[in-house]
């Protein structure tokens, strides 16, 4: 590589101009196979990072997309991988992967799996999900068996490289998706190590997409990705138009009364409440079912991988009109036809808020954001409206505006002595009468040994 090429690889492309007007697929020279699943999947004209991004990736171009969550990111990548695959002849009998999309978490990994199921549909290319939580032997068997793409989160798919069930040689497309939450969630170091196993960046393409293109994921760029071509959609407003937000200033003991207010007078039929704490989300499931609202569904970190998908299945369906989440579901979830987002607690960091109300008012539709603002979390607020550009629109609930909270007793912090109470409960009486660290016999003559004394004997004089 010459010094030019060189300057040019570290260099940032100049973003391309903006677009005015849309284009639609047909215009583009894709596989009918892909463009069967395109009809499928009722796409007729491109989103702008698909219209910008798309020509690019077709040719083999490496890519650094910016663009927020629900702007279509998901089918430019899988649509090129795809289409790009089928023009080079898919070899037959070949067990390792052409293809490795990266996903920061389970739910996002599953996300695309599912559109690359519909998108894909008419190729005949085998895709496998790999994420953590559940499902081992199944991935293991996929992988196994033979698969073309890989869709998958960074832990679980060391864990098979590890094992040498996953041979990720043969690589000739990269994708990273949601690359500034990777780094967020510190996968770094696990990123580095998936990189040096794949082949050299001139051999492969890379397409990198993030809601940001700061220092860190310019990094990825440089040292991964092959003289990348940037494209950078920069919404003119971070929050939708469609959304109505409104910040309720209220003390901390009356956010429960306020909520079932809102829940009362609203018609909700499909909201996402979200906490910042996993305690605070189980206490509000618990309180809600006391007070008659027993449609709920709890989506938290410390789920089991299959529950996480029955909850959001569920709720998806129409099934669940309520799903209170921790901030694990606040990024990469595509739900359709979310209609309120409650923030019973105001997120502390300012970027979550707008992914938060960024699930409501999607497609055109309008959707309604309310946050309880108490003293614990409102210094965030300032920052929030620093971002949005804007000032939210804010009130003092009326005496009217709250409900009444049956069980004030039940406060979160009696629930968290209940979850210890049973946690003792449920320990078995042979761990917890486990001896303490260094108090058992042997460890005493141990460590008067380690004094330079002789041990005794219990219960007896020393010896000799």
């Amino acid at each position: 590589m010459t010094d030019h090429d060189q300057q040019d690889k570290n260099t940032p492309t100049t973003p391309t101009p903006p677009l005015t007007h849309s284009l639609s697929f047909s215009s583009l020279d894709l596989p009918e196979k892909v463009m069967a699943g395109i009809r499928d999947a009722g796409f007729v004209e491109m989103t702008p990072v698909q219209s910008r991004s798309l020509p690019m990736a077709l040719e083999g171009k490496d890519v650094c997309a910016q663009a927020q969550t629900g702007t279509g990111k998901t089918a430019a990548f899988l649509i090129t991988v795809f289409s790009r695959i089928l023009s080079a002849g898919v070899p037959s009998k070949r067990r390792d992967p052409l293809a490795l999309v990266l996903a920061p978490t389970r739910e996002l990994a599953l996300q695309i799996y599912r559109e690359g199921e519909l998108l894909g549909k008419h190729t005949g290319l085998r895709l496998a999900a790999i994420y953590g939580g559940e499902g081992f032997n199944r991935q293991e068997e996929a992988l196994k068996r033979g698969t073309d793409v890989v869709i998958g989160t960074p832990g679980r798919l060391i864990d098979f490289m590890r094992r040498n069930i996953l041979n990720l040689g043969q690589i000739q497309f990269l994708v990273i998706d949601e690359a500034d939450r990777m780094l967020d969630l510190g996968f770094w170091d696990e990123l580095k190590n998936i990189f040096r196993r794949l082949p050299s960046a001139d051999k492969r393409q890379s397409l990198l997409f993030s809601a940001t293109l700061d220092r860190r994921t310019r990094a990825i760029a440089r040292e991964f990705m092959n003289r990348p071509k940037d494209v950078e959609i920069r919404p003119e407003k971070l929050a939708a138009d469609g959304i109505d937000q409104m910040i309720y200033h209220v003390d901390r003991d009356m956010k429960f009364p306020l909520l079932l207010g809102i829940l009362r007078k609203e018609e909700v039929p499909k909201g996402l409440i979200f906490t910042n704490m996993k305690i605070t989300a189980s206490w509000l499931v618990h309180k809600l079912k006391e007070h008659g609202i027993t449609d709920i569904g709890l989506l938290t970190g410390d789920l089991r991988q299959s529950a996480r998908n029955r909850v959001l299945e569920r709720f998806k369906l129409g099934k669940l009109p309520l799903l209170i989440a921790s901030d694990v579901a606040s990024r990469g979830l595509h739900i359709d036809d979310v209609t309120h987002i409650i923030n019973y607690d105001v997120p502390q960091d300012p970027e979550d808020y707008v992914h938060r109300i960024g699930r409501t008012a999607r497609a055109g539709k309008r959707g309604k954001a309310y946050t309880l603002a108490c003293d614990q979390y409102v210094y965030t607020l300032p920052a929030i409206e620093e971002l949005l550009s804007d000032k939210i629109p804010s009130q003092i609930p009326y005496d009217e505006d709250f409900g009444e909270d049956k069980t004030p007793e039940f406060t979160i912090r009696k629930m968290m002595t209940l979850e210890r109470e049973e946690k003792r409960r449920r320990t078995p009486k042979s761990q917890s009468a486990r001896p303490r660290p260094g108090s058992s016999p042997r460890s005493k003559r141990q460590a008067q040994m380690s004094k330079g004394g002789r041990p005794r004997r219990s219960g007896g004089r020393p010896k000799g």
